[in-house]
């Protein structure tokens, strides 16, 4: 795509403090399974159970919606009510089981893919069960359907294990990879596997990504390390509130370092 037809979403504003981290929840593979052996990481939800995750949040008073839509809104002073939702390898099935509901509910979600691995699969997850992989036309396709694509690096490497050169090609490359795909350049980044340390969020951050999201970042906690709550099948609305909680009481304790 030339480069004269580039757009790129509203910038993310990364404030001048650190603020509390909003709730971000981190989902994987949707569809359909009955034995939890079809599920070994724990990584796939069914249709029904996003959908009744997705009505819990609206019985509450929430609406999920992309990292970068829940950061600018913030940024306004008009995040209240809203939790990201974000969507972690790039499999095949957001585009055929999750974004059905998303749009159903009125919600949006970040997306985040490996262009490194188009159209393939999760070849990283040695037990399996092997998800296929979205190829470019259908991130190109979740991209038009109004939903954030960022990236998850390119193949999906442990980052704080590898040497600065292929540091920097699995955060620029991919980032540029993405902008070639979408005609949009991503602001947003995935740490596969949630690792990260210090050497890792600053490359992310000097790799021009307005954010990042891990998993639990511990004192690394900050817009380029955002913490998220993992989603499960077994999650309904009383494992959510305690979720919730949780991540609010994380939050108190890691403004202690702030």
């Amino acid at each position: 795509m030339p480069a004269d037809t580039d757009t790129a979403p509203a910038a993310v504003v990364v404030p001048a403090r650190r603020t509390a981290s909003p709730w971000v929840l981190m989902y994987h593979s949707v569809a359909e399974f009955t034995d939890p052996a079809e599920d070994p990481y724990g990584i796939t939800v069914t249709p029904l159970a996003l959908e009744a995750q997705l009505l819990w949040l609206r019985s509450r008073g929430l609406r999920g919606v992309s990292v970068g839509e829940l950061l600018r809104a913030r940024a306004a002073g008009r995040g209240a009510g809203l939790v990201g939702l974000t969507f972690d390898d790039g499999y095949t099935d957001f585009l055929t089981h999750a974004l059905p509901l998303l749009q159903r509910h009125d919600c949006t979600a970040t997306l985040f893919v490996l262009p490194g691995r188009l159209g393939v699969d999760n070849v990283w997850d040695p037990l399996g069960p092997r998800k296929s992989l979205l190829t470019a036309e259908g991130i190109r396709e979740v991209a038009a359907a109004g939903q954030e694509i960022g990236s998850h690096g390119l193949l999906h490497q442990d980052l704080t294990a590898t040497p600065d050169d292929v540091l920097q090609q699995e955060l620029r490359g991919s980032r540029d990879l993405l902008r070639e795909l979408t005609g949009t350049l991503p602001e947003g980044f995935c740490y596969p596997y949630g690792h990260l340390d210090a050497r890792v969020v600053d490359a992310t951050r000097a790799a021009g990504y307005g954010y990042a999201c891990a998993i639990d970042p511990g004192r690394l906690a900050g817009p380029h390390a955002l913490p998220r709550t993992h989603v499960s099948q077994a999650d309904g609305g009383t494992r959510l509130r305690v979720k919730q909680v949780r991540h609010q009481v994380g939050e108190l304790r890691r403004a202690v370092y702030r």
